[in-house]
């Protein structure tokens, strides 16, 4: 099978589930986690910051649960303990990745960031074709997360320094699997942050008005300028 490129037409940057503070770490609220969560943390504001300064999207995810328990369905029946409680400090959006004014926060219910959220619906705005996903865990949320998009067509990348498992074997597996899926899906930060630069450094082509414009009537001061255009991304 031969290796896609890096990126296909528009990409959105997928945050998912980098949840917590420096004083409620991951591991200490009802999910095992690898550690190594500091590096997943620097890697992430990097891209973070690429995807902005290219207009590339970002869309946050942060998995929340009612205190009742009455939304986790069957997610504690494994080795997870409740987790990811509204309210708690380690549910909260870690606080140097938290989205600007604009940029959506999905909250949702389920491991997969498509189950009961307006994921799709944000995804078929941006006129999305790659999805790149980053935060934890690479096993659950992030693996699940992948295969959707997958079943759904989508050109899906996990960057592979900025992901985080449950222990280090199911990180690895859950790598493999994704790769198994996609050649070429498991990609560096290093990787991911010249293919920003250089989507942001192309001049990249809007679409035309499908009718040629004609003078428009006279208009109150109060109506708006409903001029919009789109842009297509490039392959990278």
């Amino acid at each position: 099978m031969a290796q896609q490129p890096m990126i296909v037409g528009n990409p959105v940057l997928v945050v998912v589930d980098i949840q917590g503070h420096p004083d409620a770490m991951p591991g200490t609220a009802g999910i095992p986690h690898m550690g190594g969560y500091a590096a997943l943390v620097a890697n992430a504001e990097l891209l973070v910051a690429s995807a902005r300064r290219n207009g590339v999207p970002v869309i946050f995810f942060q998995e929340v649960h009612r205190r009742s328990g009455i939304d986790i369905g069957r997610e504690t029946d494994g080795a997870e303990d409740m987790h990811c409680v509204e309210g708690d400090p380690a549910t909260q959006l870690w606080p140097t990745l938290l989205p600007r004014e604009g940029e959506p926060h999905l909250v949702k219910r389920r491991y997969s960031g498509f189950i009961g959220t307006e994921l799709e619906l944000l995804l078929r705005a941006y006129q999305a074709q790659t999805l790149v996903l980053i935060g934890g865990l690479t096993d659950v949320c992030v693996h699940y997360t992948f295969a959707d998009a997958h079943q759904r067509d989508f050109h899906t990348r996990v960057v592979q320094d900025c992901v985080a498992g449950s222990s280090q074997a199911a990180h690895d597996a859950a790598l493999t699997a994704m790769e198994y899926l996609q050649a070429g899906a498991r990609r560096t930060t290093a990787e991911v942050l010249d293919a920003f630069d250089r989507l942001g450094a192309e001049p990249l082509p809007t679409l035309a008005p499908s009718v040629p414009a004609s003078p428009a009537p006279p208009t109150s001061g109060n109506d708006a300028d409903a001029t919009e255009s789109l842009t297509i991304g490039a392959t990278v």
